[in-house]
């Protein structure tokens, strides 16, 4: 039980060598952290021995208390002869207009519409489990170090081990063979009963952080450079290298872009020379996610003639020698190991080959949806944590003598982030429905399109809401920690979304031809 203390004893405590201060009715002894305040020890100081609750939510966020409180509690405020109400007498407290239940803080638009009490028809209780699975785990053990580890741009090889054990990293990668799979999926979900809103609810509980490096850091690198491996890899190739990864043990990436283009992927220049019982590589590939810490490289290499036809596939090991990767001095997404990879004179046996020789263009391709659908998950539950913080915020911080939220002009703002950020997740989960249900071998050609159009659609929301935000909250958005830590960090993060996984330009371009061509063979009168 926490020790009890009365206001008055806690007022006894307000010297440089003996400060207590009280924050939501909980008392902290700040004595050994005053030199480590970053405002300064008279600020502490000259809120000693009170209730500074106030001032404490003017000037921190409350990841500030989840970070240093346990360290410093030592009590809260109370007699100690306060009853305890039996279990049986409590009773929850329920507004009139909540009809069903309700999950997170209800902070509006914060969260999805279905978590705050409107109906939905995609939603059953195992996608509840895993919401707040997902959400106990994220809240645990990323959010406290959300900052530090992007301070760092390094991640430790521990939350690796325990989001794999979570069952987070085959969520990531759910069309792995049950076989193959180490710990099973999040909240104890069957395999056969996990389907693609388990997926988005995983990758949007993720993002929550608030931060592209955590999220790319963990799976970003997996989601899409495993997939290759064990839908068109050989059974030796899954078997070796599939567990481990999914284990956390090992780390994978995706290697196809180069310094000479991005989207432009049939005039890539990476040779692999058949030299009979292995392939010689050589070649460089630029801006590839994990590429820092990766094991293994699902590399597109040219293995024939010019264009699409020519491009093959390999998974190649860091082991195998001539591999050299540096981290690339990026503008955002630190931890997720951004790598400029050089090849040189790299024997990769033949049995490193994905597929069949020269069908790699085809297996690229395969991968473009999952991959864009992941950025539009992302990319949209940035913009609502914006939306998030902005409302919060508005609601404490005051000018010109009221809060910032009773200003219409920052009503406004927030409420253009919202309409945006709601109308990208009703295509996105319009988008997921027809996974689950159309045939698979449509879904590239009657989905390309439509996920494009969602990617731009996604992403510019993102730029919005992050450059509102920014506005609302002001000089904290230009500082890195702090308050306004999730908004500075989001804001320079737009473009590793608006550009990775096609560029908002082509996807446009992509969305509106590729949807043209499918209405003419479906009939279109045009």
């Amino acid at each position: 039980m926490s020790k009890k203390f009365t206001i008055e004893e806690v007022a006894k405590h307000q010297a440089a060598n003996d400060c207590w201060i009280i924050v939501e009715n909980k008392v902290y002894d700040v004595t050994n952290f005053l030199n480590d305040h970053p405002g300064g020890k008279k600020v502490l100081l000259k809120a000693s021995g009170t209730d500074a609750t106030a001032q404490f939510k003017a000037f921190h966020s409350p990841a500030v208390l989840e970070k240093y409180g346990p360290k410093l509690l030592i009590g809260e405020i109370g007699t100690g002869a306060e009853e305890a109400k039996p279990a049986d007498d409590e009773e929850e407290e329920r507004s009139p207009l909540q009809v069903g239940e309700t999950f997170g803080d209800m902070v509006p638009y914060g969260d999805p519409m279905w978590y705050q009490d409107w109906y939905s028809p995609f939603y059953k209780d195992s996608h509840r489990k895993v919401r707040k699975f997902v959400r106990d785990f994220v809240e645990k053990e990323i959010m406290p170090y959300t900052h530090e580890w992007d301070e760092a741009k390094a991640m430790p090889k521990e939350i690796y081990e325990k989001a794999a054990k979570a069952g987070i990293l085959t969520a990531a990668c759910h069309h792995a063979p049950v076989e193959l799979i180490p710990y099973g999926y999040p909240a104890g979900i069957k395999p056969d009963e996990w389907d693609n809103f388990h997926n988005l609810v995983v990758v949007d509980e993720l993002s929550r952080c608030g931060s592209g490096g955590i999220t790319w850091g963990l799976l970003g690198g997996m989601a899409i450079g495993l997939p290759p491996v064990f839908l068109f890899g050989s059974e030796y190739l899954q078997k070796r290298i599939v567990p481990d990864v999914l284990a956390g043990k090992k780390f994978i990436c995706l290697a196809i872009t180069e310094p000479s283009g991005g989207s432009d992927v049939a005039n890539l220049l990476t040779e692999a020379k058949d030299m009979g019982d292995h392939y010689l590589v050589n070649g460089e590939k630029k801006w590839i996610t994990n590429g820092v810490f990766a094991d293994y490289f699902t590399v597109a290499v040219r293995t024939g003639g010019e264009g699409f036809e020519g491009i093959s596939f390999l998974l190649i090991e860091r082991s195998m020698g001539g591999v050299s990767t540096r981290q690339m001095n990026c503008s955002g997404v630190w931890p997720s190991g951004t790598a400029y990879v050089t090849f040189e004179d790299v024997k990769v046996p033949k049995a490193n080959l994905i597929g069949e020789e020269n069908q790699g263009f085809r297996y690229i391709v395969a991968n473009f949806n999952a991959e864009r659908m992941g950025i539009v998950i992302q990319a949209n539950r940035f913009a609502r944590v914006c939306i998030e913080e902005c409302l919060k915020y508005a609601h404490k911080r005051k000018t010109f003598g009221k809060r910032l939220i009773d200003h219409p002009v920052i009503r406004n703002k927030i409420a253009h982030m919202i309409r945006q950020v709601e109308a990208t997740h009703a295509w996105m989960e319009i988008l997921c429905y027809q996974t689950l249900h159309m045939p698979l071998d449509l879904q590239p050609l009657r989905l390309g399109g439509n996920i494009a159009l969602c990617k731009a659609q996604s992403t510019q929301t993102f730029e919005y809401c992050a450059r509102e935000a920014a506005q609302i909250f002001g000089g904290l958005a230009y500082t890195r920690g702090g308050q306004g830590e999730k908004i500075e960090r989001l804001y320079r993060e737009v473009r590793a979304f608006a550009i990775p996984g096609g560029s908002e330009e082509i996807m446009l371009e992509l969305g509106i031809r590729q949807s043209t061509k499918i209405g003419q063979f479906m009939g279109a009168k045009l």
